[in-house]
This record gives C-alpha cells, structure tokens and sequence, in this order.
C-alpha cells in the first residue's frame, strides 16, 4: 500500500532536514572520534536521522537537545527513565546520600537495601533479592545460580526474546525450524545452540519438545515478549508455561525488565504468575544504573546450604559496585515516592489514550496496522493482526518505513524508541504530550499517500 520509491524519498527529506536544524549535533559527532562508533555506546547509532540527537537536559516528559530543540519524550531511556527524567524525589534522596552520606563506593550495605528488597519481595511475590548493576548481570548471576543448583547446561529462551547481552538468550528459531544464533551476534564465547535451547512464544508444543531433552536448568523469559514489538500471551500460554517448567524440572525466570510497564508489580502481579526467579532493571532506579534478581523462598534455602558454591568471593555472581549506597538510595526513592499504585493507575490510562488515538489514525487510513498496549507501554507493528511470535513480529519490520516515520516524528518534536515504535509513558506524561504526537503522527501517516 506504500510506494517505495516515494517513502525512499521523504525519508531523504526527513534527513536532510534534520542534519540543517541540528548544526551543534553535527559538530558534536563529527568531533568524538576517541569514542569508538563516534558514541558512548555504539548502539547510539540507531538514528533514523542518520546522526543521534545530542541531549542537553530532560525533566520529566521532556527532553531539549544541544541545538535547543525540545522534544515530547515517549522513549524515556527505552525504559530506564519510565519514572520520568530526574523525578525530584529521587533528585532529593541522590543529592543528600551524594552531598551528606557521601561513601558511595564503600562496598558496605545500607539500610535501604533492606528496604528495596522488602518492597520488591511485596510487588513480586519472591522473598528474597539481590542486586546488580544492570538487568543483564541479573540475569546473568541468576542463570549461574540455576545451572549450579540444577546440574543441567542449558538455558530456554524465546525466540527474538530481549534479556540485555546475556550470551544465552541470543538465539533464535531459524527459517528451517531449527536453533540458530541470532544474526549479528558478536564474538559468542561458543555456539549458542550448544549452551542454550529456544521456542517461539506462545508454542507450548516447542516449549514441551525442547524441555524433553532433561537438560534445561531454566526458561529465562519475558512475560510478554518486548523489543520485538509487544507479543502478547495468549489465553492459557503462561498458565502452560509454569506447568511445564515443573512437570520437566527447569526453573521459571520472568524478566520484568521491559513488562514492569504492566503495573506496580509488572506482569508477575498483574497477570498472577508464579516464577522462581524475577529479574528487573533500569526503571526501578529512576535513572540510575541498577538490577535486581529475586529468588523464591525453596531457591534462596536451596543456594544457601551449597557449601561447594562460592558466593561470597570468586565464584562468578557479583561485582564490588553491585548493591552501591547510590543506587539503592535511588531505587527505595523511585518504589517509594514515584513509580506508585497511583502514580501507574494515571500512567496506564494516558497510554490507553494514546493506544487508543494511534489505532484510530491507522484505521482511518486504511493501514494494516496493528497497536499492542502492555500498561505503560504501547507500540505499533507493520501487520494486522498482532504477531503472535517474536519471529512472527520479526518478520513485520519494515526498517525504512520505521525510520521514515521516527524521523518525521523527531523533526516535529516527537522522541520514540529508536530501537522500535515504542513509546512509554511517565508519570509526567500527560494527555496534551499524547495529542502533541497524535497530531504529528496523523500527518506523517497521511503524507505516505501524497
């Protein structure tokens, strides 16, 4: 329905404008050549505008850049800033543990730790929790701990599934049916099918024949599957899931990572799951680095009177700067003070806002277009209906018309997820932010069309 030739067009249109109204970014990316991808890192290169936008302050729903452009901001850190940017009470609790407490890298614990973990233990169900620095490193340790208490190698993922860079879960189901390491995979320390096995989403059937082989210490798993697309369950899946995880003895793992979007207690609570391990990151440190991975009460005793696994000094789970002083202070602010009961009660319905005005602009036009909303979080996909599978989802992109729609949006003062058409809202985010892209979204639409 889309003449290529025409979208090649605009999208040239859309860049070149961009490259004319952002000088000092320019200059700014011309001159980082110390930085390796010109960037701090080189997944900043996903610009649909050919050159990343450089920020100079955000606050709340709102971000300005160097060029003093200002943006209404539905990527908010791909959901590390879920909270909004530098929400003030977490703005308040870093500036006195970084100006009064100070000893921020005392490798000591804190009072809060005890706190963030009480709290997160009541959201999510499992008692006990530790700390990382990202959730990639939860997931990682996590993974460690169950291959160790199991005495099995492998690790089950979903297809197109996103757990951070954990070497296990880049692996996908191929054209031919079988394991595959994902495409672009760099520097794997080995075959990722000899470390891991992988089912598409919503295939119990897969999910079944890959846990028959007895060697599956754990199915590290979104909830929903996001990052490729918002895959949603369907009726019955994460019921089937937890039954086979324990009829096939593999330990459940829900990454609430991106689901935290769900509600206060992301999908886990929301939804009534029962995981083993839950592992989550960026959002709940309203913009500081942190993970965390919470183990039910069985697991954490099981761990705990393993005599031959070091977990205290060298052996393979933890960092010195895991559990700092700074970023648990952050985090018992955010849980405490920001990301509340209320705070996503107000955040969820400005999403089914503007779940709600998107499907209604690409209904009015006539596109085969799908919109998925999972709480917060809401995204559009290139195919009706929804994907049911991360390979379903994959085989949707449309990597020009994404761009071409990203960078319409980014020259009119609309920031999406550079990674996919995402857009997240805080609880800053407000009705008049989501008809601001609602406006600027029609048009773009409209002008594929002439």
């Amino acid at each position: 329905m889309i003449d290529r030739d025409r979208l090649d067009a605009l999208l040239a249109r859309e860049r070149a404008a961009f490259v004319a109204t952002h000088p000092r970014s320019a200059d700014a990316y011309a001159a980082a050549g110390n930085l390796f991808g010109r960037v701090p890192m080189t997944w900043m290169n996903k610009a649909a505008t050919g050159l990343p936008v450089y920020a100079a302050r955000a606050r709340g729903s709102r971000l300005t850049d160097v060029d003093g452009h200002d943006y209404v901001d539905f990527c908010l850190g791909d959901t590390a800033a879920m909270a909004g940017h530098s929400p003030p009470a977490v703005v308040a609790a870093v500036t006195d543990r970084l100006a009064s407490g100070g000893g921020l890298a005392t490798m000591l614990p804190t009072e809060d730790a005890a706190w963030v973990g009480e709290e997160l233990a009541r959201r999510f169900g499992v008692p006990r929790w530790s700390f990382a620095l990202t959730a990639t490193d939860a997931n990682r340790w996590a993974i460690r701990l169950l291959r160790a208490v199991t005495g099995r190698p492998r690790i089950l993922v979903n297809s197109y599934c996103y757990h951070g860079s954990v070497d296990e879960s880049l692996i996908v189901v191929g054209p031919d049916g079988r394991a595959a390491s994902r495409p672009g995979n760099v520097g794997a320390p080995s075959d990722v099918t000899t470390t891991s096995r992988v089912a598409e989403y919503n295939d119990l059937a897969g999910l079944e024949r890959e846990l028959a082989h007895g060697d599956v210490a754990a199915v590290l798993m979104e909830p929903a599957l996001t990052n490729i697309g918002i895959v949603l369950p369907a009726p019955g899946y994460l019921e089937g899931v937890r039954e086979l995880t324990r009829r096939h003895g593999s330990y459940l793992v829900n990454d609430e990572t991106h689901t935290f979007s769900a509600g206060p207690g992301g999908a886990t609570a929301a939804w009534g799951l029962e995981p083993d391990v839950v592992t989550i990151g960026k959002a709940i440190g309203g913009g500081i680095p942190i993970g965390a991975y919470g183990l039910s009460e069985p697991l954490a005793d099981l761990l705990g009177n393993r005599a031959d696994l070091d977990l205290v000094d060298m052996g393979g789970v933890g960092g010195t700067l895991a559990g700092n002083p700074l970023s648990l202070t952050a985090a018992r602010a955010t849980l405490q003070h920001v990301l509340t009961p209320t705070a996503f009660a107000g955040m969820i319905a400005v999403a089914t806002a503007f779940a709600d005005g998107v499907r209604d602009i690409i209904d009015r036009a006539g596109l085969p277009w799908s919109v998925t909303q999972l709480g917060a979080r809401v995204e559009y996909r290139f195919q009706s209906p929804a994907p049911t599978s991360g390979g379903a989802s994959a085989a949707a992109a449309d990597p020009a018309l994404e761009d071409y729609l990203h960078a319409y949006l980014l020259n009119r003062g609309v920031l999406l997820t550079p990674f996919h058409n995402m857009a997240l809202t805080s609880p800053d985010t407000t009705l008049a932010d989501v008809a601001a892209h609602h406006e600027v979204f029609a048009a773009a639409v409209a002008s594929l069309k002439g």
